[in-house]
């Protein structure tokens, strides 16, 4: 009997002439050229998906390609791109500001009207499945020489303790010295003087009120700075008012003028596919973080303000039910965008990670914050102290572990540092420490991760330099699994990311990644880069096996409204194969941010009939209130598509203590 080799062997053999044919050639253009050919050929057999899993591009017309800065999955199963300004100061100038919702089932887009340059904004799920999405852009950055009018920070004083006093964008100082004027950039409130009575001798004084704004020159030009403090005279304002309400300012100057944030907040309603505009914050904020509480009530954190500094730690907290913010009553600072997690009823778990600014020795030690008292526990460990900016945390997989991972990062700003550490953390220990977990594909920053349904994390992409300098994009992803506590291997990437990318959990089991903002484009850093604009999807390695996604349905109601504790079912035709349910948050990512993504294990009972039982674990903090998915998993890991439920506010969640006055200044 003759041997016939099997499909896979002719395959190998295949491959291997092409290459042999190649490599005889002696043809750098020609070897490249079918090098690259037979790694698409590669990539694309069925052997290879089934282990490492695949990745796809996806078509999307002109009309609707952005600078996609932020995303989120919402309930609907689309996904909220957000742009904004998409980084690009000509976009901001004509006021030009893109969001585009995405279904990836029908892979179409509808172009979203946006009320305001959401570039760097917040973003989190709310119970009733609305995304908040508060601060953005007020100003761009301009780098010292590219500055055109002279400009800096005015005090603006009220004396008066019977009348507060609006100051409007646009209003003019005139300075009493030097006689120079300079206009406000934004509107700003000048509260009323407080009346301070002594005890003692009953004697009544008046403490002015003091607000601040960024002011320009009217003019461009050297001749307009000012090198001395000055009080100015407002305009507009007559008599008394007059007297009562006046600027003071140091040098206006042409040095770097930063980013500046914006109050502004708004919820994207799922259903109506628009923007709600909701009460602002009472801080600007750019590159905030915003978590949902067990009571469903919202904590938005740092940022920067309206002057361009990182808001000075007065933390907030968003009441979906009223629509309006209240602070924190003391203060906790934090660098921008850092990565926080609700690990228990008003305890946030602080994992180090942060996006860009801030200084680099201060509140960047890893720990626990019980944001009632304003207790901060650190915990110690951390290998790579000084490489945790654009580094990427993850809970990880079920949730109940209460374990956390920190990936990669970088240096404060632009350092040549990056890491390729992995660092874990076990909070339900009675003194967690951090310790090294197995290294990553590559020392990288701006790594993103995502947690699947069969209990893995996905971590993808990435840069060794500062917003992928030197040609340094890593076009490799990896899976973990924390059982074995090991990475494998998963397809390469077919794009590069870097800054102002990220990655979302689909419904149906996939992945999709977006953005990127190279700086340069080129390996000697002289081109200017361009923001990629492309979608991919990762299909993992459960979805390309020779085996079909198991069967899940609704028993009665389709899209479950529940209450923590409540029993729920549904059904199978595949109960048989299913080995455990996995309860997962949709995410919300930007800048190496998705605080909020979870996959928290469900107990399950099966029935004879196909039914799946089971129940929503009674922790608030766990399972915070909002829209979930559920899926089931098979016994080679292969999930179901998601069905959605609502979890209700628990009425016995803790809620958190807040006030309208401005917070008392707490400990670093």
């Amino acid at each position: 009997m003759s041997y016939r080799p099997s499909r896979r062997a002719r395959r190998i053999a295949i491959g291997t002439a092409v290459v042999l044919v190649i490599a005889g050639f002696n043809g750098p253009a020609l070897y490249g050229y079918a090098s690259e050919t037979y790694h698409d050929y590669k990539i694309n057999q069925p052997e290879y998906k089934a282990e490492k899993g695949h990745w796809q591009i996806v078509d999307i017309p002109k009309e609707y390609r952005i600078n996609t800065i932020h995303a989120a999955l919402l309930n609907t199963g689309k996904v909220l791109l957000v742009a904004g300004s998409g980084n690009d100061a000509k976009n901001f100038e004509a006021k030009s500001f893109r969001t585009v919702l995405w279904d990836p089932v029908e892979n179409t887009f509808k172009n979203i009207p946006t009320p305001n340059d959401l570039f760097c904004s917040g973003h989190n799920q709310l119970p009733d499945g609305k995304l908040l999405v508060a601060g953005g852009t007020q100003r761009y950055e301009t780098l010292k020489g590219d500055v055109k009018k002279a400009g800096g920070l005015m005090f603006v004083y009220n004396e008066n303790p019977d009348k507060a006093m609006t100051i409007k964008k646009g209003t003019r100082f005139t300075g009493r010295k030097t006689g120079k004027t300079f206009v406000a950039q934004n509107t700003t409130l000048v509260k009323r003087a407080k009346k301070k009575k002594d005890p003692a001798t009953g004697e009544v004084t008046t403490e002015p009120s003091l607000a601040r704004v960024y002011s320009e020159a009217d003019r461009k030009g050297r001749k307009y700075a000012t090198g001395t403090q000055d009080q100015y005279t407002v305009s507009g304002l007559t008599g008394q008012d007059k007297e009562n309400v006046y600027g003071i300012a140091q040098k206006m100057s042409f040095d770097k003028k930063d980013f500046q944030g914006i109050k502004d907040a708004y919820e994207f309603d799922p259903v109506a596919e628009r923007y709600i505009t909701v009460d602002p914050m009472h801080e600007a904020r750019w590159y905030p973080t915003q978590v949902t509480l067990q009571d469903g009530r919202v904590l938005t954190v740092s940022g920067l303000d309206d002057i361009g500094q990182v808001v000075p730690g007065k933390n907030e907290i968003f009441d979906p039910r009223t629509k309006k913010w209240h602070y924190l009553p003391r203060t906790r600072f934090f660098p921008t965008y850092p990565g926080l997690h609700l690990i228990g009823e008003n305890k946030i778990f602080f994992s180090g990670t942060t996006a860009g600014y801030g200084p680099a020795d201060k509140g960047r030690v890893p720990g626990v914050w019980n944001i009632e008292t304003n207790e901060f526990t650190k915990i110690p460990g951390m290998s790579d102290p000084d490489t945790l900016e654009t580094s990427m945390s993850v809970p990880l997989p079920p949730t109940q572990s209460r374990k956390y991972m920190v990936q990669g990062g970088g240096g404060v700003g632009e350092s040549e540092k990056s890491t390729e550490k992995t660092r874990i953390v076990d909070l339900k220990q009675d003194q967690p420490r951090f310790y090294d977990g197995p290294d990553l594909y590559d020392k990288v920053r701006y790594p993103s991760s995502v947690i699947l349904p069969d209990d893995t994390v996905l971590t993808t992409n990435g840069s060794a330099r500062y917003r992928g300098k030197d040609d340094s994009n890593i076009l490799k992803a990896a899976l973990y699994d924390p059982k074995k506590n090991a990475y494998k291997d998963a397809a390469e990437p077919l794009v590069g990311r870097n800054y102002h990318s990220g990655g979302l959990l689909l419904p149906d089991g996939r992945v999709m990644t977006f953005g990127s903002d190279s700086l340069f484009a080129d390996k000697a850093n002289t081109k200017p880069g361009e923001f990629e604009q492309r979608i991919e999807i990762y299909t993992p390695p459960y979805l390309n096996k020779d085996k079909k996604q198991p069967d899940l349905k609704d028993v009665g109601q389709s899209r479950k409204t529940l209450s923590l504790g409540d029993r729920v079912s549904f059904r199978s035709q595949d109960a048989d194969r299913i080995e455990k349910l996995r309860l997962v948050r949709p995410g919300s990512f930007t800048h190496v941010t998705n605080v909020e993504q979870s996959s928290v294990a469900l107990k399950m009972k099966k029935s004879a009939d196909g039914t799946l039982s089971t129940a929503i674990p009674d922790d608030a903090s766990l399972v915070t209130p909002g829209w979930w998915m559920v899926f089931a998993v098979d016994k080679d890991g292969i999930p179901s598509k998601a069905k959605w439920v609502k979890v209700n506010v628990d009425p016995g969640a803790q809620h958190t203590t807040v006030t309208t006055q401005d917070p008392k200044v707490g400990p670093d």
